[in-house]
């Protein structure tokens, strides 16, 4: 099966990968291009997820200002010197400062919430009157499903990508690890609105 230069071009750009994985990609997916995009991205994230676990001290801090009323600073790692001086790595860190200025979250991530925050939140749920009729067990799913909900906004991590709602940001970060081929960090951020204090 012919498949075109463009298509594979396209994929290789929104991938990563090199163009021979492209073609192969393409090729199994009968030509179909979303198809093939897929099944990379899902090769991507298995990557990705390997790559987890290696140590990303290099990197870039990086900021944006909307209007004069919100500014973000970001710190955003990767392994060396040589992919925090790429373009697509800047991008990456600047789409970052972007959901922070855009969606204000307060963690990075679940672990970041303290606990005594998740214990407040978490009693307050368990409190409430329409559990009283339920089972232990029940109870215990709504609670464990409220919680998860009310924290869900809250950390950039798990909030719905603003360039793509079919991603969260973790998903973002996992195809920008697939691309760079380097493990990822959001280290920190700080967001500041005008006449809003912490």
């Amino acid at each position: 099966m012919s498949v075109s230069i463009d298509d594979i071009r396209k994929l290789k750009e929104l991938t990563g990968v090199g163009l021979t994985d492209a073609k192969v990609a393409l090729v199994e997916a009968g030509g179909d291009f979303d198809k093939a995009l897929t099944a990379m991205r899902k090769k991507g994230v298995t990557k990705a997820e390997k790559k987890g676990d290696r140590e990303a001290r290099e990197g870039i801090i990086d900021g944006y200002v909307h209007g004069g009323r919100i500014g973000v600073l970001v710190e955003v790692n990767c392994e060396t010197d040589f992919v925090a001086r790429t373009d697509g790595f800047k991008e990456f860190a600047h789409e970052i400062a972007l959901q922070v200025a855009s969606m204000s979250p307060e963690y990075i991530s679940e672990a970041d919430i303290p606990a005594a925050e998740l214990k407040r939140v978490r009693d307050e749920a368990l409190a409430s009157d329409a559990l009283k009729a339920k089972s232990a067990e029940m109870a215990e799913k709504i609670v464990d499903g409220q919680v998860k909900k009310h924290f869900a906004d809250k950390v950039l991590l798990n909030q719905v990508y603003i360039k793509n709602e079919k991603q969260t940001v973790a998903d973002f970060v996992k195809e920008n690890i697939a691309k760079t081929g380097e493990n990822l960090v959001i280290r920190q951020f700080k967001r500041i609105e005008l006449g809003v204090s912490e």
